[in-house]
């Protein structure tokens, strides 16, 4: 077998590829955040959460390869290299960059077909999702709310998904900045952009849909009145990997669908 035989995933979504690539026995260590595959967190040691790690936790397990993801990580990775060992850093922001990085796992691990068949049913996901969205009468104007101190909109592939599933992200000119303070809103913005439907992630947090809807001057955006605040679980969207397409996706088309009849 080719590759590296022990690698450790600090963050979800590569250990959601790796189980889709049939490779979870090269799993030496995990974050705690690990979602998917359901019950994830008892088949493998717990080396990280996702901004803190304790070095010497991921040492422990012996890994020939560290998996890690975004600038949130990147102290934890500097130590990790200083200590000598290999690591490969993601930093996808968009559905291209999440293909990139099955992608890039399948070259790695010696596994290229498995990848390039998991891409294909994941496009045709999306693809799928397109052609139910052209049959909507309606393209809502959608709001998505990441943070709420301060208010930060949605990364690059939840506007991207918002546009497959049939909806104009009001902010999707910030979307593309690559650090979330670059994406940080006003609550007069929000306003003035008078979304017709909001959908919340806060990382980490529920979304609190009532808290939203009584904030001051907020009465009076449609998605507001009309009770149009949904929440999506964070860990089934603003994960950069499968879950964002298999169950993010579905669940904005959902909310979509249901405004053709509101």
């Amino acid at each position: 077998m080719k590759g590296p035989q022990r690698i450790t995933c600090l963050s979800s979504e590569t250990v959601e590829v790796l189980y889709a690539l049939g490779q979870q026995h090269r799993i030496a260590g995990i974050t705690a955040f690990a979602r998917h595959p359901a019950g994830v967190t008892k088949n493998h040691p717990i080396i990280s959460g996702f901004s803190t790690a304790k070095a010497d936790k991921i040492f422990a397990v012996e890994p020939d390869l560290i998996l890690a993801y975004s600038s949130l990580q990147g102290e934890i990775v500097k130590e990790c290299i200083l200590a000598g060992y290999e690591v490969h850093f993601f930093n996808q922001k968009s559905i291209a960059g999440i293909f990139n990085m099955i992608r890039t796992l399948g070259l790695l691990l010696d596994c290229s077909e498995r990848a390039e068949t998991l891409i294909a049913q994941l496009q045709s996901q999306l693809d799928n999702a397109r052609f139910v969205a052209a049959t909507f009468s309606q393209r809502p104007r959608v709001y998505f709310e990441e943070w709420h101190t301060p208010l930060y909109t949605g990364i690059r592939w939840v506007s991207e998904l918002i546009a497959i599933a049939g909806g104009v992200d009001v902010f999707d000119d910030i979307s593309h900045a690559p650090r979330a303070k670059d994406r940080a809103v006003m609550p007069e913005q929000v306003i003035a952009a008078a979304p017709e439907l909001i959908l919340g992630s806060w990382c980490g947090q529920k979304f609190d849909t009532q808290a939203v809807m009584q904030r001051e001057g907020w009465q009076h955006i449609p998605a507001v009145a009309q009770r149009q605040v949904f929440e999506i679980a964070s860990e089934d969207l603003l994960v950069p990997g499968i879950t964002a397409i298999s169950r993010g996706l579905p669940l904005i088309q959902s909310y979509i669908r249901d405004f053709q009849h509101v």
